[in-house]
This record gives structure tokens, C-alpha cells and sequence, in this order.
């Protein structure tokens, strides 16, 4: 039987900005569904690949449409648990015409904020071959971040390819201390980190991508890989494995947000396959240039022949209506 990933994080409602110029300003907004973990589940599901998302929502209509949308994607709900006085999260993205566009949560108290190490110490990890995390979670509250240190330990335990995505959002956490001393406890305790190279400035003071990955080898991590935006990855791990690997070109770029978790979905997909890490990282790459070509976090996500033809470089790469 093949394996499954299993993505633990809490998926939104997004309401994305009609219009261009400030969240209050803003008369009209598109509804849809956001978060990270979600968004790499949608770019696995999308390339064919088995998902089960484990997270708590509330009994409320953000909570249904998400169910609604993973039953039509094809992600497993099989793991999603539910709270009658809690509600789901959402959040508010700008309109830009360039850089990263500014948002606004409505998290604090979310169902997925009580996720407790009660919620993982009785999974089956035997039918997962890959677990998947990101900063997020944990930043929501001290019980989730219990429950990512039990998600951690049980997983690599029962052989599960544990991967760790920092994604950080400091507005969610109590200090910037608090976030660095945290994220790099769990990346040390990682078989594959996925940092970016801004983000490993934050964590340890480094930007220089060869430093980066030897600095969290040595504190343990298996497998680094450190993104360098449009410039592509770099990637090293503790069997000696070295390499950087090019990014691919953009005709335009819509929004950035979703880029990294195209990039893990990637790189996730071809490892499940038990594909080499460099192949990995191309399909990291080429993933993440997809989706900043897109207004939404995962709406531009490709299937396996939009992936194909884009590596291939072909100007028909997507599909009509997409």
C-alpha cells in the first residue's frame, strides 16, 4: 500500500482583496481557503499523491466549506476533529501590483489553537510515510506546541520522514526569542528543514546557504534545504549530498504568498517517491515559480502535466480555464 503524508495545521477562510490599497479601504473580497499545511496538501493531492490533514474546526460555516473543499480536492478528512464552542480561523489578504501583500488574522482562539498532544499519541503513523509541519502550528498556542513535540517524537519513532518548514510568522508568537529558540529546537529534531534564506538570517544569523545547512546539520537536522527565492535552492544533507539547484523563470509575478508551501509540496511529492534529493529540489523549484504566478495561496497549484510541460518550458504549459 502506498504511504500517505500527513499535513497537522490549521486551514482558514481567506477573504482576498478585490481591489488594490488598504484591508479597510477595501469594498469587496473573493472567498477561499488558505493555510499552510493546506496549501501543500492541495499541491500533493494535485500531483496525485495520498494526503490525510489533521486539524480542529469549528461547527461554523468556515469550518463546513473547508471540509466541503478537502472533499473535493481529494484530501482525507479522516483526521479532522471538531469543537462546538471554538470557531475556525480566517483571515484578510491586500490586492498588490508588486512585493508581498499585507494581511490581517482572526485566529486567536481558533479550534485549531486547543490542538493538544492528546489529539496525536494515538495515530497509526504506520500508514504515513512523510509528516509534515510547519511553524504555524506551533506559534497558535502551548498546547500545539506540546502537540508538535509528541507529533515529532512518535513519528520519527514508527520511521515516518519527518518535515519541518519554519514558514514564520512572528506577529503569532509571544517574543522573536521565544519563535528562534523554538523552530530551531524542532529543526534539530528534523529529517528534512526547509528554511528560507531570509528566515535563516532570523533564526541563526546566517545567509550564506552552505553555512546555513552545516549550522543546522550540526545541530542534528538529516536534510537541509534553503530557498533562495527566485534564484532557486540549495540543498545538503548528512550523507554528504550537496548541490545548488536553479529556479525556474516567471513571466509575471501576481503574489508570492503560497510559494514556499508549492516549493515543500514539491520536494515532499518526489520524496515519497523515494526520488534523489537534487530531483527533489527541482520539482521544489519549478512548483514554486508556478504558484507566484497565481493570485491565490493554492489556486494556482499545477497537476502533474502542467508540471511536465512547464519543466519542459513549453508556452502552453497551463491548461485552458485554469
Amino acid at each position: 500500500m502506498e504511504k500517505r503524508v500527513l499535513l497537522v495545521g490549521e486551514p482558514m477562510g481567506l477573504f482576498i482583496a478585490n481591489e488594490t490599497g488598504r484591508l479597510e479601504d477595501v469594498n469587496e473580497f473573493s472567498l477561499t481557503t488558505c493555510g499552510a499545511e493546506f496549501n501543500v496538501a492541495v499541491g500533493l493531492t494535485r500531483l496525485h499523491k495520498p494526503v490525510t490533514y489533521l486539524t480542529k474546526l469549528g461547527d461554523d460555516p468556515f469550518g463546513k466549506r473547508i471540509v466541503n473543499v478537502m472533499n473535493q480536492v481529494g484530501i482525507s478528512t479522516g483526521q479532522i476533529l471538531f469543537s462546538d464552542s471554538l470557531p475556525t480561523g480566517f483571515m484578510l489578504k491586500e490586492k498588490v501590483d508588486h512585493g508581498d501583500p499585507g494581511i490581517f488574522y482572526f485566529r486567536k482562539g481558533s479550534a485549531a489553537s486547543s490542538l493538544s498532544k492528546q489529539d496525536v499519541e494515538g495515530l497509526d503513523f504506520r500508514q504515513y510515510g512523510i509528516v509534515h509541519l510547519t511553524g504555524i502550528t506551533p506559534a497558535l498556542s502551548e498546547s500545539c506546541r506540546e502537540m508538535a513535540e509528541t507529533l515529532n517524537k512518535k513519528a520519527r519513532e514508527d520511521g515516518c520522514l519527518f518535515s519541518f518548514d519554519p514558514n514564520l510568522r512572528p506577529q503569532l508568537w509571544p517574543s522573536t526569542s521565544a519563535m528562534t529558540e523554538y523552530i530551531n529546537k524542532m529543526a534539530a529534531k528534523s529529517d528534512v528543514f526547509l528554511p528560507g534564506i531570509n528566515e535563516a538570517k532570523i533564526l541563526i544569523g546566517e545567509d550564506r546557504p552552505e553555512e546555513v545547512a552545516r549550522r543546522y546539520m550540526e545541530m542534528g537536522t538529516q536534510t537541509v534545504i534553503v530557498k533562495l527565492g527566485a534564484q532557486g535552492a540549495y540543498y545538503a544533507d548528512c550523507r554528504g549530498n550537496t548541490g545548488y539547484v536553479d529556479g525556474f523563470p516567471v513571466s509575471q509575478v501576481v503574489d508570492t504568498v503560497g510559494a514556499g508551501d508549492g516549493f515543500a509540496a514539491g520536494v515532499l511529492s518526489e520524496l515519497l517517491d523515494g526520488k534523489p534529493l537534487e530531483q527533489a529540489v527541482k520539482i521544489g523549484c519549478a512548483i514554486g515559480a508556478i504558484q507566484v504566478m497565481s493570485r491565490g495561496d493554492n489556486d494556482g497549484l499545477p497537476d502533474i502535466e502542467e508540471l511536465d510541460a512547464f519543466i519542459k518550458g513549453r508556452p502552453d504549459w497551463r491548461k485552458p480555464n485554469d
